[in-house]
């Protein structure tokens, strides 16, 4: 069975024309010996005149693919000699009709119809040559055989066509996928490095701040330093825990064994939502940033997706504020609204620092970020300085009933 297989993966490989130029030896060569071993009395013997003419209209197969008109042509002038010499007409009746088919197979139906009626010439000719046949053989073979040679040629070059409009439409399925793919991964990564940085940036820029000030209150004021390093150690912690989160979820199932620490990796923590704004305030409180956080309306359970993006903005807006806006208040604002969440963080920042807006663009990272979180959930983010001073994020989601957790549906 395997070196079935393995001859049957040679053949296709095979160059097409070797085979054609095969099959026209093959041709030749089984006519010639057929037409030496049949002598009737009423034709002539096959001589060396019958071995020419019998090349000369076999022969010509081998180019069927490179010349199909030509070699249709010279096989039936060399099939209508054959004829006139006298010769068997059956032994080389079958030449014209091969070469029909590689018109036919390769050509359009005007051309293949002139080229049928050529061979339908030389077949009732053929036909005519033997009397025994009668008046009614010649013609139906004449009409039969170039019709039914025509059908077959004429269908193969409709698949050969088709085959080829295949071949292009999936490689260029292929190309739209491959397409698809590198977009896929490019979103990825985006999405990878936005939720690290949110996690980092925020964390590292609370544990600087406390760093600092722990080391500068160490002798002076111990219990200021150690409230710091307290702080240090619990922002750390979430911190790592958010971290760890992220990496669990980006773990493929067979990378399902322990973690090098001891922990399985089927390990997942809740994704933050609004519920733990609360210990963001905290935190950034404790960085030396006094925030006022405030509820609007209602409060009600939202989609993971829709309450992670409000807290990373959040977040992100008070680590601005850390970094670029110190000394300064905060101001966090949630607003529940029956087709919307709003919320908006606002600072009184110094006038004379630099515009916190110039340096997340310039970053490229922070307000980015942001805007990308947004438009994943067809939500605005809008971003500026405000006129009384400071700075201004207002965020806007909408919000449907499918949000809802206890809805019908589940959140994706």
């Amino acid at each position: 069975m395997r070196t079935r297989t393995r001859w049957a993966g040679r053949f296709r490989e095979t160059d097409p024309r070797l085979v054609d130029a095969a099959v026209a030896l093959g041709l030749v060569a089984a006519t010639a010996v057929v037409g030496h071993q049949y002598h009737p009395d009423r034709w002539p013997p096959f001589d060396a005149h019958a071995y020419l003419l019998t090349a000369l209209a076999g022969l010509p197969l081998a180019l069927r693919r490179v010349a199909p008109v030509l070699v249709l042509v010279a096989t039936c002038l060399a099939f209508a000699g054959y004829l006139a010499a006298g010769y068997q007409p059956s032994l080389n009746f079958w030449f014209p009709a091969l070469a029909l088919y590689g018109v036919a197979a390769q050509r359009p139906p005007r051309t293949t119809a002139a080229a049928a009626a050529l061979t339908a010439a030389v077949v009732l000719y053929s036909g005519l040559t033997v009397p025994e046949l009668g008046p009614l053989v010649p013609f139906v073979q004449a009409a039969a055989v170039p019709a039914v040679v025509w059908l077959l040629g004429n269908n193969a070059r409709r698949i050969s066509r088709r085959n080829r409009q295949l071949a292009v439409l999936t490689a260029r399925l292929r190309e739209a996928q491959e397409e698809r793919a590198r977009r896929a991964v490019a979103d990825e990564q985006r999405r990878i490095a936005r939720e690290l940085h949110d996690v980092v940036a925020h964390h590292m820029s609370v544990i600087n701040v406390q760093a600092g000030m722990a080391g500068y209150v160490f002798d002076s004021a111990p219990d200021t330093a150690r409230a710091a390093l307290g702080t240090i150690s619990e922002t750390s912690q979430e911190g790592l825990g958010e971290l760890r989160r992220i990496l669990t979820l980006l773990r493929s199932e067979a990378d399902s064994g322990p973690d090098p620490d001891g922990e399985p990796a089927t390990w997942y923590a809740p994704m933050p939502g609004l519920a733990r704004l609360p210990d963001v305030a905290e935190r950034v409180r404790a960085a030396g940033v006094p925030v006022d956080l405030r509820t609007v309306g209602v409060p009600r359970p939202l989609a993971p997706g829709t309450e992670l993006c409000a807290y990373r903005v959040v977040q992100e807006a008070l680590t601005n504020v850390i970094k670029h806006a110190r000394p300064a208040r905060a101001e966090v604002l949630v607003a529940y609204r029956p087709s919307e969440l709003v919320v908006t963080v606002t600072d009184d920042g110094r006038p004379d620092h630099p515009d916190p807006a110039k340096l997340g663009v310039r970053s490229g990272h922070g307000l980015i970020g942001m805007r990308e979180r947004a438009r994943l959930y067809g939500g605005t983010v809008d971003a500026g300085p405000r006129a009384e001073g400071g700075f201004r994020v207002c965020l806007r989601l909408p919000v449907t009933q499918n949000d809802d957790p206890r809805g019908g549906r589940p959140p994706a």
